[in-house]
This record gives structure tokens, sequence and C-alpha cells, in this order.
């Protein structure tokens, strides 16, 4: 394990905080797609299927269960907390998200890295998936013109997640025979270039202060 991969989980465990954070300081969900929450615990039950039978570590056990847990308590927050489901906005939240589920679960199957196993096709649904999972988030963002700041820094701490895979997988290249995941390498370099215009205008609207809200031409 390297310095990027380390770093990327690390922003990863980082976003689950500021989320669980707004989520218990505000007692409200405004700003955040329910869909793209949902989205991300299809990602984490349908990758870590092997959850029970792979044993590589301790820490690799414990993230799994990390992401499946938080993911479902989010979702679970959003759909149920009191006075939490009360703020979230249906409408605004609108991304058809089965138009990313559906073609993402057919490339599973057609390609993935063995064609027999149908955990290998569960596996690279959920890395096609989370290639996108932002984009209902991103949505809902340029529909309401916007993010307030902790919803701002959940974004931004998730694109940073992808953004050290991506040079913790150069690294490994790099440094490792036969080191070779195209799947995962060309779903990484789209989830990152999605992020690339948030970034820019998360640096923009935080150089006077770190506490600003995002502001977008609403949709």
């Amino acid at each position: 394990m390297n310095i990027f991969r380390l770093l990327g989980d690390a922003c990863h465990l980082l976003s689950f905080v500021v989320m669980f954070w707004k989520l218990f300081t505000s007692k409200s969900v405004a700003g955040i797609s329910l869909k793209t929450q949902e989205i991300y615990v299809i990602v984490f039950c349908f990758r870590y299927l092997d959850l029970f039978w792979n044993f590589l570590s301790i820490y690799n056990w414990v993230m799994k269960i990390i992401f499946i847990v938080s993911s479902v308590s989010i979702v679970c927050v959003i759909r149920f907390g009191k006075p939490h489901k009360d703020t979230y906005n249906k409408e605004d939240d609108a991304f058809p998200y089965l138009y990313l589920i559906v073609p993402a679960a057919l490339l599973g199957i057609a390609v993935n890295q063995e064609h027999d196993s149908p955990f290998e096709m569960c596996w690279a649904f959920s890395i096609y998936l989370e290639a996108v999972a932002i984009l209902p988030q991103l949505f809902m963002l340029q529909k309401q013109g916007g993010a307030e700041s902790l919803t701002s820094h959940y974004i931004l701490l998730l694109g940073l997640y992808r953004l050290f895979y991506l040079l913790n997988w150069v690294y490994r290249y790099a440094t490792e025979e036969h080191y070779m995941q195209l799947i995962v390498w060309i779903s990484g370099i789209v989830q990152t270039a999605l992020y690339l215009d948030f970034f820019y205008t998360y640096v923009s609207a935080k150089r006077e202060r770190i506490d600003a809200p995002i502001e977008l031409d609403a949709a």
C-alpha cells in the first residue's frame, strides 16, 4: 500500500465524516441527492459481495464495512430521519438514475475480467456505476444554483478520493510488474473528469473564505 492509496482512503473517510456532521448539526438534507447516495449503496454492496470469503487484511475488511454501513446510514437518514426527511427536495433531485444503473449493469455483464464469474460481473458493474454516481448530485447543484459550504466540502473530498486513487494506479503501474486494470483505470479517469469543473468552482469560491458557499448558474 502506498501514500496515494492511503490519502485516497483518508479523503473518502473524511467525506463520510463531513456528511454526518452536516446531517446531525443542521438537521437537514437540503442540497443532498438521495439518488447519488442510493447509487453508492448499490456500488458498495455489489463490490463487496466477497466480504465474508475474500479476506485480504483487517484494514481492507474494516474499510469495506465502513463504506457499506455509512452509505446505508446516510440513505436511512434522508429517507426516514426526523426532521431530515422533511427537508429533502425530491423535485430538484430529478436526475433519471436508471439511465446510469441499467447501462452500467449491462456493461458489467459484457465487459469484465472473468466472463464466467457472476462476482466479477457484479464487481465490474460497481466500478462502472461508481464512475457516474456523482452525476445526480452535480445535477441537483446545478438546478439549485449552488451548494452550502459543508456539501461543497463533501463533494470535494469525494473528488480528491478518486484523484488520489488515480495517482495510486500510476504509482503501482510504475512499480509493480504486470499491473494492468483497464476497467478500473478508464472508469477512474471518467469519474475524475466529472469533478474537474466542480474543482475549479470550489477553488474560486473558497479564495476569500473557506466557509463560502458554491454558486452556480441555475439550470
